[in-house]
C-alpha cells in the first residue's frame, strides 16, 4: 500500500509539473502575442492591390514558353475577364466610398483615394504589358505557326470587300445604333457584353445630321472573324 501511495503521489507530482508546464508556455506564448501591435499598417498588405498581384500572376502565365501558344493567348482573355469584374466591383466599391466622403482607411492605413490612385498606376502597368505580350504572340509565334491577326492597314481590296459583305450581310441586320445626344438619355447597356461608341454620317430618319452613337455588339456574334 506504500507503494502504491508512493507512486500515485510520484504520478501527481509529473502530472503536476505538466500541468505548471503548459501554463507557463502558454503565458509566454501569451506576452509574445501581448508584445505584437496589430495595428500596424506594416503588417497588412491591401486586398485590392493584392488582387492586382494575382491578376500579374495570370499574366506571366502568358509570357511561359513552355506553356502552349493557344493556352498562352486564353491566359491573356483570362487576365482580361478578371480586370472587368475587378473595376466593375472592387473599384466602383472604392469610388463610392469617395462620394459618401468615407473617412475609414484600410488596415494597411492607405485611404480609398490613395488607393484608387494606386490601382490606376498598376492597372495601366498591367495592360500595357499585355499588350506587349499580346503583339508578342500575335506578331511572332502565331505567325511562326501560319495564322495571321492582318490589320486594318494591311488590308488588301480582296479581304476590304470581302469584309464589307460580311458586315451587311451578317452584322446590320442584327446590330442597333442608339444615339447619343442631349435629345436623348444615356441609354441602358448590357453588363458585360461588349459595345463600341461610334462616330455616324449621313441623316437618321429624321432628316437629322447622325452623330454618336453606341452599339452593343450581340454575344452570339464571335469576336475573332
Amino acid at each position: 500500500m506504500e507503494m502504491k501511495l508512493k507512486k500515485l503521489r510520484v504520478m501527481g507530482t509529473i502530472k503536476s509539473n505538466n500541468k505548471s508546464n503548459k501554463k507557463s508556455s502558454k503565458n509566454k506564448t501569451a506576452e509574445k502575442t501581448s508584445l505584437i501591435d496589430f495595428k500596424k499598417p506594416e503588417y497588412y498588405l491591401n486586398r485590392q492591390l493584392s488582387l492586382l498581384e494575382f491578376n500579374w500572376r495570370v499574366l506571366q502565365q502568358a509570357r511561359d514558353e513552355n506553356i502552349p501558344l493557344l493556352e498562352r493567348l486564353r491566359f491573356l482573355c483570362i487576365f482580361s475577364t478578371n480586370m472587368d469584374e475587378f473595376f466593375e466591383i472592387r473599384v466602383s466599391g472604392l469610388q463610392q466610398k469617395v462620394e459618401l466622403g468615407a473617412l475609414h482607411n484600410e488596415p494597411d492605413n492607405t485611404s480609398p483615394k490613395q488607393i484608387l490612385k494606386l490601382i490606376s498606376q498598376r492597372s495601366h502597368d498591367l495592360v500595357d504589358e499585355q499588350y506587349q505580350l499580346l503583339n508578342l504572340i500575335l506578331d511572332e509565334h502565331l505567325a511562326a505557326e501560319s495564322i495571321h491577326f492582318v490589320r486594318r492597314t494591311e488590308w488588301n481590296s480582296c479581304m476590304d470587300n470581302w469584309l464589307r459583305d460580311y458586315f451587311e450581310n451578317e452584322l446590320l441586320p442584327i446590330i442597333s445604333p442608339l444615339a447619343l445626344d442631349p435629345a436623348h438619355p444615356f441609354p441602358r447597356i448590357l453588363n458585360k457584353s461588349l459595345h463600341f461608341i461610334v462616330s455616324l454620317k449621313g441623316k437618321d430618319a429624321f432628316g437629322r445630321n447622325s452623330g454618336l452613337a453606341i452599339v452593343q455588339i450581340p454575344r452570339a456574334l464571335p469576336r475573332i472573324i
